[in-house]
């Protein structure tokens, strides 16, 4: 066991010391193996105090669930430019989040993996996350059909089922680059507006693909 640090600081620094010890341990160990010895010790300071501060190691996990998801979408939103092309502007978002989660893979990992795998109240922390984002790439996707003036009437709920399926591809996404020895977000945002770009494309063109007659 390391020592214990003692020395004096502000509540406000020493919780977010906290939080940042227990997001590493949560996303190298996983909710149901991590310790609160291990996050005190991590953080420099004694198990009682983490008790302390945050109560519990549920309440401890709802917060880092908290800060990172919030830390998460603030990065999305601004790094997104207003006064870009649309394509741009989608693609400054993918890169801000594929840039965030590389630089953060535990907490990542706190969201994408754990959070949602212990159940309620954490699976709901992260579906308020990213019903945000979901929203924010929906407005993505209609101004970008509306700059277009080939598809201002494109109806909304093909906008919110293309902005659902951005998303799930960038999250899946964002887990294989930070599995994925050598990948980059530059690559990873990329491979995803590849993908997606030349679809919206066509669509907002007047040249959806249509299923077979069956």
């Amino acid at each position: 066991m390391g020592a214990v640090k003692t020395k004096r600081m502000p509540r406000a620094v020493r919780e977010q010391q906290m939080l940042d010890a227990a997001v590493e341990i949560f996303g190298r160990r996983g909710y149901m193996a991590a310790s609160m010895d291990e996050i005190a010790e991590l953080a420099g300071v004694s198990k009682p105090l983490v008790y302390l501060y945050l109560n519990s190691k549920e309440d401890l996990f709802t917060a880092c669930i908290r800060r990172e998801a919030k830390a998460l979408v603030d990065a999305v939103r601004s790094g997104v430019r207003t006064d870009v092309p649309a394509d741009r502007r989608l693609w400054d978002g993918l890169l801000a989040f594929f840039a965030h989660t590389g630089r953060h893979p535990h907490a990542w990992s706190v969201l994408h993996l754990q959070a949602r795998t212990h159940g309620e109240p954490f699976a709901a922390e992260v579906a308020a996350m990213r019903a945000e984002i979901v929203a924010f790439v929906t407005h993505l996707i209609a101004v970008a059909a509306r700059e277009a003036h080939r598809a201002p009437d494109l109806p909304e709920q093909e906008v919110g089922g293309l902005a659902e399926a951005l998303v799930g591809a960038a999250e899946s996404l964002a887990a294989w680059a930070n599995a994925t020895e050598g990948g980059t977000p530059r690559q990873a945002a990329a491979t995803l507006m590849n993908f997606a770009w030349a679809g919206l494309g066509n669509l907002m063109a007047g040249r959806p693909w249509s299923p077979p007659e069956a």
